[in-house]
């Protein structure tokens, strides 16, 4: 069914590129790190017009949407947070759970003095992005999630069965003492088995990537996203016992990975959803096909 499923920072954030180059967002776009929620939030803001948020996933940070926020930039206010325990943002004790962080989203948006906005997101992006249309939906105009399911939503107990999201269940002290200095080797499964050519997600961006997820406290805060996966399904569950969303939602999958199950458990969760595939790419959308994955979500948001 499914074949793929902050001084100390700021000095990093320079020293980075020097290791790997990715994608760099525009030079227009600036930095700030928002302070909410219990937690700080390192955001990159650029470009001009109606607001839209690119939320990124686990393997990856913001950095994954630079070249998404330079096709939007001359039309949006385009927002990039890292989410709560993953980037250049803080590593708090807790707070994982996803409504939690939606609640870091209503943060960040309200510190910029956004009220409404358009929502892109990836893989954790896209509970993150759920549970704050969930509980705002009058701030979310339009709604595109890209190749991962929500928990306890729709065929959530039949994906928890596929033997690729081992990772679900995979954390606490001995795990975190058994990746600790290999965070390269555990995250090359997530970034080869997820694809549909491993060979698209390329060694710069690998390097990037793994260095930011060797930050003290990184593992740690990855290990949790996946551990308030029940939380999440019981919150998700009470928000859908509440109504479903009404704005337009586009559910996009990968060929290779969710293909047009995106669109079924979105169904689940929206009155109003368009389905979409991008060929030739499994879970790493963004990376994989860059150009027909731009295409799709700068059409919708139009």
């Amino acid at each position: 069914m499914l074949r793929l499923l902050i001084g100390g920072l700021g000095a990093l954030a320079i020293a980075l590129p020097a290791m790997a180059q990715v994608p760099a967002f525009p030079a227009s776009f600036r930095t700030q790190a928002i302070e909410t929620n219990g937690t700080t939030i390192h955001v990159r803001i650029g470009g001009v017009g109606p607001a839209v948020l690119l939320l990124h996933g686990y393997g990856e940070t913001g950095d994954m949407w630079a070249p998404l926020a330079a096709a939007l930039m001359d039309h949006h206010t385009v927002v990039v947070p890292d989410l709560r325990g993953m980037g250049l943002s803080s590593h708090p004790a807790g707070g994982y759970d996803k409504k939690t962080q939606g609640k870091d989203v209503a943060g960040v948006l309200d510190t910029l003095k956004i009220e409404k906005v358009q929502l892109v997101t990836h893989d954790i992006g896209n509970m993150v992005g759920y549970a704050f249309a969930a509980e705002h939906p009058d701030r979310v105009t339009r709604f595109a999630l890209l190749d991962a399911p929500l928990p306890g939503v729709g065929p959530w107990e039949e994906i928890l069965k596929n033997p690729l999201l081992w990772h679900f269940r995979f954390g606490g002290p001995d795990m975190e003492r058994l990746v600790k200095g290999r965070e390269r080797i555990y995250l090359d499964r997530f970034w080869n088995e997820f694809s549909a050519d491993p060979t698209k997600f390329d060694e710069a961006s690998r390097e990037h990537y793994a260095s930011l997820y060797a930050l003290p406290g990184a593992m740690h805060s990855g290990f949790e996203q996946f551990k308030a996966f029940d939380q999440d399904a019981i919150d998700n569950r009470a928000f859908l016992g509440k109504g479903l969303l009404t704005m337009p939602v586009l559910a996009i999958g990968g060929e290779k990975s969710f293909g047009p199950m995106m669109a079924s458990v979105m169904r689940f969760a929206a009155t109003n959803v368009q389905e979409a595939v991008v060929p030739r790419a499994g879970h790493w959308l963004m990376e994989e096909n860059p150009a027909d994955t731009i295409k799709l979500v700068k059409e919708f948001l139009q």
